[in-house]
């Protein structure tokens, strides 16, 4: 990983961005109580904390999304009330937020321009300019391609170039290395080093505590809405930030003892899916895949974003339909099943985007609670819809997960991204499922929600569940996954043994680099 710099003493360190007294109250929810945070330009400073403990909030009154009821604002030593993002932006704050706010049906150079137009035109200065941008950070950005063409890791850098385009000089990233690989996170710690070496100051909100002692330069626990303590690296380890926020240690995904059967449950055989690339010629999404997943089983799926996992994913669910090949569920022959009859026949889904494909972010929680099970037991009796049962079992995931919410009836979208994932798998697990996809299951939540996912995957698994695992985490990956196999460029090109490969040795593999750990198959794991 890339080493801290020194730093000047904290006393030399001049203040970017000062908060004293916030408080911000919702309807039934103190989702911020007295914090006080002061950041320091030129500066990575990390805040951390479990899902609702008040992180987004902070930092969506930071970005004048939202005003505070209480507390003073102060950047650049000018002491402001932020109206709105624009207030911000004219500031010099920029946000990349956790769930992206791009449009799929514009072009990446459409989307950074949009609502920019006086910066640089719409042309050829505003695509020298974003290029230039791109090139000086490692981006990578592919101007011209529609955002609904990209994965979720190129989508996170358009997210990231749109901050910098307006000149942002104090950059919130909220959970920015969720979708990407060991290698792609050194390089975007290493390209935070140079933006701060040059002034820019850096609030980075994450989960990933070890990522966290990396990169930051100082670190804010928030804990239930208020300020627990502000610590430097040096002085602290992962367990005590995971003490700090949840009162307990960092937990392990580690599962060594095998529930693997002989008893296929999901079968793949020479799965295809066409698509086209960047120039719009013909390519391959999904190349002749072939997998079994057992019971007892999980198999785990490693890949950089865009190397067909997604695709892979809503071919199994029917989303997608692909070119050929076949699909078994359970022995019987599910390849042109609507995806109501997979989800009825035991298929269990967890999104890599919930917003997209998991939830009604205007719906209250108990309907969400139903979504993908309307038919279903206690959501239905016959042709009837049970709304009393719904709800009531709604009461039963909320407590069982640690939902943290005042109520079922609120919107699903009020809530912090991490309480949401905890309902959706809450409801995926509540039915029992055959074969649970589960694609990201613990992106965006805290340490103890992740242990328990983590502890819930596991027990379903000594149940009998058959599990496909996709997952950005290569921890999470290795320690959940009974056997692991890796995709590059729409094709799955080698197998690894969780009991010996290494994070780092997995990424390498991910990018297309072989390793003495893996067995490949084919000519492209050559």
């Amino acid at each position: 990983m890339i080493p801290a710099p020194s730093k000047p003493p904290a006393e030399d360190i001049v203040p970017a961005v000062e908060l004293r007294g916030i408080t911000k109250r919702f309807p039934g929810v103190l989702a911020n109580h007295d914090i006080d945070i002061t950041v320091g330009r030129g500066t990575v400073h990390a805040i951390v904390g479990e899902n609702g403990a008040g992180k987004s909030t902070l930092m969506k009154i930071l970005y004048g999304m939202q005003k505070p009821d209480e507390g003073t604002i102060t950047i650049a030593g000018k002491q402001v009330v932020l109206r709105s993002p624009a207030d911000a932006i004219a500031r010099g704050i920029g946000m990349v937020h956790q769930h992206f706010m791009l449009a799929d049906n514009l072009t990446v150079l459409e989307n950074v321009v949009l609502g920019a137009e006086k910066l640089h035109g719409i042309g050829a200065r505003a695509r020298a300019r974003m290029a230039e941008l791109s090139d000086t950070y490692g981006l990578g950005v592919r101007p011209d391609l529609l955002v609904e063409e990209i994965g979720v890791a190129d989508r996170q850098r358009v997210e990231i170039l749109k901050v910098l385009y307006r000149g942002a000089t104090t950059l919130i990233l909220d959970e920015p290395t969720a979708v990407l690989v060991p290698q792609e996170v050194d390089a975007l710690f290493g390209n935070l080093r140079e933006l701060t070496s040059e002034g820019l100051t850096v609030l980075f909100i994450s989960h990933k505590l070890g990522e966290v002692l990396t990169v930051a330069d100082a670190i804010t626990v928030i804990r239930r809405g208020t300020t627990i303590s502000t610590v430097v690296p040096a002085g602290t380890t992962s367990k005590r930030l995971a003490e700090l926020m949840v009162g307990s240690e960092l937990p392990t995904p580690e599962t060594r003892e095998s529930t693997v059967t002989d008893v296929p449950v999901l079968t793949v055989e020479g799965l295809r899916l066409s698509g086209r690339d960047a120039d719009g010629l013909p390519r391959e999404v999904l190349a002749d895949i072939d997998l079994t997943i057992h019971r007892g089983e999980v198999l785990g799926i490693a890949g950089v974003e865009g190397n067909g996992q997604a695709e892979l994913v809503e071919a199994i669910m029917g989303i997608r339909q692909p070119d050929g090949g076949r699909i078994g569920l359970e022995g019987a022959d599910i390849s042109n099943a609507p995806t109501r009859a997979r989800r009825e026949g035991g298929i269990g889904y967890i999104p890599e985007d919930r917003h997209r494909h998991g939830l009604l972010l205007e719906a209250p929680l108990w309907e969400n609670r139903m979504l993908g099970h309307v038919t279903e037991p206690p959501n239905s009796r016959g042709p009837w819809l049970t709304a009393k049962a719904a709800r009531q079992d709604t009461r039963r995931i909320v407590e069982e997960y640690d939902v943290r919410t005042p109520g079922i009836e609120v919107t699903i979208g009020s809530l912090s991204g991490g309480n949401q994932q905890k309902l959706i798998v809450g409801r995926e697990m509540s039915h029992r499922p055959k074969v649970l996809i589960a694609a990201h299951p613990t992106r965006g939540v805290d340490v103890g929600a992740q242990a328990q996912i983590w502890d819930q995957i596991r027990q379903a698994r000594h149940e009998g569940l058959a599990v496909l695992l996709i997952s950005a985490d290569l921890d999470e990956l290795i320690g959940l996954s009974d056997s692991l196999r890796v995709m590059y460029r729409g094709r799955l090109v080698a197998d690894a043994d969780p009991a010996t490969i290494t994070p780092e040795e997995l990424g390498t593999a991910m990018t297309g680099t072989a390793t003495g750990h893996l067995r490949h198959e084919g000519k492209d794991g050559e």
